[in-house]
């Protein structure tokens, strides 16, 4: 098959990235070039992928230019769809899915935000070669009303690129986007009731009010017993989640999923989720972690976490969130996509 990806248009692809739609994104490409499709992905500049990569323009590092840069994104992706062919698009962007009708092969968009964030009629007047996906049972039954029997395909991670390490050091880890919604202040707090060190390891996105936040909420706490590893190399990213007591996930919102729970499962190192989303489904209570619904839980969850097997852990990872599985299932939800288009141009 020869497969487009489409990425969100303010941030590279490459190993190193920081947001999860462009860590899964550059998974599944590897895993699919690597079974000998054609796979180009239109990114920014900076992007490194296994396949072609199609360059569509420097992303700015200044506040709010979102709307700007993706307009540019998308207008070169239309205009490089005239002299390129594809058999079909993965829009991975959350954005470039509005544009379907604008192409002539099958589009699939995997949704990986949560409802909220996306327009209310999602799921009307959609041209007829454009398939949505989701990437939970959670997800998908949010979107129930709008998009039924909606295709899931459950994200995955290359888990053997991560270590195993049975022993652990004195500090939790909290890991991902610096926002609001991702809720760093919480960790924040409950590492300091808990009294332990705390490592915040993520990314300031270049929005006004992630910025404004982190000024407020994250910075002036950064004392000694709280560190900030700014957008960290994948080296010291393994290093810290092999080593952490725990994970922390605090997020105010229902996640569609959680890659940082999925890389630490795989280092042994348990997770404590509020229960949110698709939490639930990655993280099993009790056995490869704890999932919480109060602060206070969490605090009395980081006392117990030494109960955790870390094997059970890697092994979770493994049986259910591998990037083979994931690549498997996306391609037979190919390969049936463009089977059903080619059936309704042909009738």
């Amino acid at each position: 098959m020869r497969i487009l990806y489409v990425s969100y248009p303010l941030l590279p692809v490459s190993q190193e990235s920081c947001g999860g739609a462009e860590q899964m994104l550059w998974t599944l490409e590897r895993e699919m070039n690597a079974r000998g499709h054609q796979t180009t992905v239109a990114a920014c500049e900076g992007s490194i992928v296994a396949g072609r990569l199609f360059d569509t323009g420097f992303a700015p590092d200044a506040s709010d230019r979102f709307e700007q840069r993706e307009a540019e994104h998308t207008m070169r992706i239309i205009e490089h769809l005239r002299w390129r062919k594809f058999d079909l698009i993965h829009d991975e962007s959350g954005h470039f899915w509005r544009h379907a009708s604008r192409v002539r092969v099958p589009v699939i968009a995997t949704l990986h935000l949560p409802r909220t964030f996306y327009p209310a009629e999602i799921g009307r007047s959609l041209p007829d070669n454009l398939v949505f996906n989701c990437v939970s049972q959670a997800q998908a039954k949010s979107f129930s009303d709008v998009l039924p029997g909606v295709d899931i395909v459950q994200n995955g991670i290359a888990y053997r690129e991560f270590p195993y390490a049975p022993k652990k050091r004195d500090y939790l880890l909290w890991m991902g986007r610096i926002c609001p919604e991702k809720g760093t202040h919480v960790a924040i707090e409950v590492a300091r009731r808990a009294n332990m060190a705390l490592v915040i390891a993520g990314q300031v996105y270049p929005f006004r009010w992630h910025e404004e936040y982190y000024e407020r909420e994250v910075r002036p706490h950064l004392d000694g017993r709280v560190w900030f590893a700014e957008t960290p190399t994948l080296e010291r990213k393994l290093e810290m989640l092999s080593k952490a007591r725990a994970v922390l996930l605090t997020s105010s919102v229902d996640e569609t999923s959680s890659l940082v729970a999925m890389e630490a499962m795989a280092c042994g190192t348990p997770v404590v989720a509020f229960r949110r989303g698709a939490f639930p489904e990655v993280v099993v209570d009790g056995e490869t972690g704890f999932v919480v619904d109060s602060e206070d839980e969490i605090i009395e969850a980081i006392g117990r976490v030494g109960e955790i097997n870390p094997l059970e852990c890697r092994v979770r990872v493994e049986r259910e969130f591998s990037a083979e599985r994931m690549a498997d299932e996306y391609e037979a939800l190919y390969e049936r996509v463009i089977g059903e288009r080619a059936v309704v141009r042909a009738a």
